[in-house]
């Protein structure tokens, strides 16, 4: 209990540096996106760059009292936390604004409150009590159905809300999970959902379902033991391909060479996981199953694509991929803010000097597009020190994430860097037109209270419990 009286001695006072550091040079760009002549003083309220500042001033505070507050309280109202969020999460569908076609946000006149932004860090508690708990077996069953259930509800209704982006953030809580134990087939089967996504949508149908009954094919060939073995799978694909295009030619309906491989690759597959369950050739079964999960995927996609996306979305995805090019259209954003960046050069133009960001060629550059401003105003060289600093606070995160003493603590540091990772990949991601525009703020640095508050609370939540990490809760 003594230690507890020295709080101040055990705070890690270099994380807490790197986020003012952040959130003062987060400051300054947002004065020089949003900057206006008429209003020249960066303390004036009536403009963006006045608003960030009590903003930051609230978040100084909040900071504070979180420090002030004993870890015990993190813990024991975690799931009371959860609860109200989860319900200020229902309740916004009902009566909040609609911002940029997301209903998410609560306003009261010129303020505005988007519970989503605060339900990261409260899902972030709820994971870490519950996986912290005594006896937890992340490989069993029912810890992943719980699991999934407090990762995914808040998905649920923030995609009510049309708020894509802030949705996709919670599947950043994957990565504490394999941290944690969880098999990396997870890993590896989220990498090839992507990639198949990718792939379903920028090459065509038949070479798709070549290359993937080729890959499967010589999987197959790596792990048979004998060779006749691999000779009877390479029978079973070759004899339901052929008899699907034999019943081809006396069918009113002629079906593509692409419908072909894949009605014989399914059906061969099939065949052979048959055989293999019966003689429980595992290895086998388990390449089956991969290849049938991948070829219904694939179906789906253009289906999904299609239907449970918005238009916006599909043209953004379709832009990054080089499907389509509409640089006055969905395309615009990105190519003015590459044109932003590039134009920086190696040492930018100079503070309040950079053209594309006076002219306002970048929409929401003060917001999503905040980087920007540093790639044009400060060049190669300011985005270099963004980054790094970023990198610098993430690896700090993690190296006291496995210093801790808990497993609550530990499971929360993770929940934090792994959530601030993906802000950061995303965003910056997005404005050199390597990730699609999904709309998600650039921590410490995006102007607005609720990302700012949000990002404060989550980090300052970290930096009490490695204060505190010599006691026992």
């Amino acid at each position: 209990m003594a230690k507890r009286n020295n709080i101040w001695a055990n705070i890690d006072w270099i994380t807490i540096l790197l986020f003012m550091l952040l959130v003062f040079m987060g400051w300054l760009n947002i004065y020089a996106a949003a900057y206006n002549e008429e209003f020249q003083s960066i303390f004036d309220t009536s403009q963006r760059y006045g608003k960030q500042l009590i903003w930051i001033g609230a978040a100084f505070v909040f900071a504070f009292t979180i420090l002030i507050i004993d870890t015990n309280f993190y813990v024991f109202f975690s799931y009371i936390l959860y609860g109200i969020l989860i319900f200020l999460l229902i309740l916004v569908l009902f009566v909040g604004k609609e911002i940029n076609g997301a209903r998410s946000w609560f306003t009261i006149g010129s303020f505005g409150f988007q519970p989503s932004e605060f339900m990261k860090f409260a899902t972030a508690l709820v994971l870490a009590r519950y996986m912290s708990t005594f006896g937890f077996k992340i490989h069993k069953l029912k810890s992943l159905g719980i699991i999934a259930a407090i990762i995914f509800t808040p998905v649920i209704f923030i995609l009510l809300q049309n708020d894509t982006g802030s949705a996709l953030v919670y599947f950043a809580f994957v990565l504490v999970l394999y941290r944690e134990g969880l098999s990396g087939i997870v890993l590896f089967v989220g990498s090839l959902i992507a990639i198949l996504f990718v792939l379903a949508l920028v090459i065509s149908p038949l070479t798709l379902y070549t290359v993937l009954t080729g890959v499967t094919l010589l999987v197959f060939l790596i792990f048979s033991t004998k060779l006749v073995q691999f000779g009877r799978v390479f029978a079973a694909y070759l004899i339901s391909t052929t008899l699907f295009f034999v019943l081809n030619l006396f069918v009113e309906k002629e079906y593509s060479f692409a419908d072909i491989l894949v009605a014989g690759s399914i059906l061969g597959s099939v065949v052979i996981l048959l055989i293999s369950l019966q003689k429980r050739l595992r290895n086998y079964s388990i390449i089956s199953l991969v290849f049938l999960g991948s070829i219904m995927f694939t179906l789906s996609v253009d289906y999904g694509f299609e239907n449970f996306l918005e238009s916006h979305h599909q043209a953004r995805i379709n832009e990054l991929l080089g499907i389509e090019s509409d640089l006055l259209g969905a395309g615009y954003n990105v190519n003015q803010s590459k044109i932003a960046i590039g134009s920086g050069g190696i040492w930018g133009k100079g503070y309040l000097k950079g053209t594309q960001t006076k002219f306002d060629f970048v929409p929401e550059q003060s917001t999503d597009f905040i980087f920007c401003t540093v790639g044009e105003e400060w060049g190669f060289a300011g985005t270099s020190v963004v980054i790094a600093l970023f990198l610098f606070l993430l690896m700090r995160l993690i190296w006291l994430a496995e210093r801790q003493r808990s497993g609550f603590s530990r499971i929360y540091g993770y929940s934090v860097a792994v959530i601030l990772f993906f802000h950061f990949m995303v965003n910056i991601g997005m404005t050199i037109g390597l990730m699609p525009v999904i709309g998600i703020p650039l921590p410490f640095f995006s102007y607005g209270g609720s990302s700012l508050w949000s990002f404060t609370i989550l980090l300052f939540i970290f930096i009490r419990l490695d204060a505190s990490r010599f006691d026992q809760f």
